[in-house]
């Protein structure tokens, strides 16, 4: 295995954290050029956050009627809440299904992260990709989504035939937690690695070893954080059980390039068909 520099400053104390308004500020752009990541406080006010979940949750309840399998060739992920109940453990192209969703995406200040992107044509691939994708952990015996495991997000694009583009992935958290109740990992610095440690560096989805170089984020629901596609991350389990390890997060992807729409007829990947062995 080659190598990786360590292009990142350890963050061993607090994590910074910032303010998203309509224009990134240099020290911003500054801090995500250095680490590939970025951690803004409130997006969403309190009174917002319970609405957003119940759009989730109607969409989900369309989808467990419907029985529906896939959504432009994504698989739903299902599981079963803590009361027994079915639910989605994993959404794809969530904002086609529900008006709250879509008019989320319109928000001003997601356009002020566009800069971070450095692609032409930037845009929120809300028809691209997997679309806006919501990941929901609950740790429980029955449940069969509580962790995932290293990755990158530019293996879809090598899994497509296609060059590695620039990508964000922007998270909006739903649920309170501290790194201490797991959650998300990125090890800072990896946005800057080369072509072998991107593909090899972990073994995608099956290695869950926490890196020394990793780190890990306070959250308050409704905060937004922003990694670039290239870094490697990763989602701990958390080592509680019940109501209080609870984590749902929104994901827009951000990318450039050629417009790439999904729909209905589009195929199912490998690494996709994979996804339900994740745990």
């Amino acid at each position: 295995m080659v190598a990786i520099k360590n292009f990142s400053i350890k963050i061993k104390d607090k994590e910074p954290v910032f303010t998203l308004g309509e224009k990134l500020t240099q020290e911003q752009l500054d801090f995500f050029e250095t680490h590939g990541y970025i951690h803004f406080k409130n997006f969403l006010n309190p009174e917002t956050v319970p609405a957003v979940i119940k759009a989730l949750e109607d969409v989900q309840e369309q989808w467990i009627a419907e029985n529906r399998e896939k959504v432009n060739g994504v698989p739903i992920k299902y599981g079963v809440d803590l009361d027994g109940k079915k639910i989605v453990q994993r959404f794809a192209f969530a904002s086609l299904f529900s008006n709250v969703l879509h008019e989320l995406l319109k928000d001003p200040r997601l356009k002020a992260l566009y800069p971070l992107l450095q692609a032409k044509d930037e845009r929120i691939g809300e028809f691209e990709k997997d679309g806006l994708v919501v990941n929901h952990y609950i740790n429980s015996d029955a449940s069969s989504f509580t962790k995932m495991g290293w990755h990158t997000d530019c293996l879809r694009d090598v899994f497509y035939g296609k060059k590695i583009m620039p990508m964000l992935n922007v998270g909006i958290h739903l649920d309170n937690y501290d790194p201490k109740n797991g959650g998300l990992r990125i090890i800072p610095g990896t946005h800057k690695q080369d072509l072998l440690n991107l593909l090899f560096r972990k073994k995608y989805y099956v290695s869950h070893k926490p890196d020394p170089d990793e780190i890990g984020f306070n959250i308050t629901a409704g905060d937004l954080t922003v990694h670039d596609g290239r870094s490697w991350h990763r989602v701990e389990r958390s080592p509680i059980t019940g109501e209080a390890s609870r984590r749902r997060v929104m994901y827009i992807p951000f990318i450039g390039g050629e417009y790439q729409p999904k729909d209905e007829n589009s195929s199912t990947q490998l690494y996709q068909r994979l996804s339900k062995f994740v745990r």
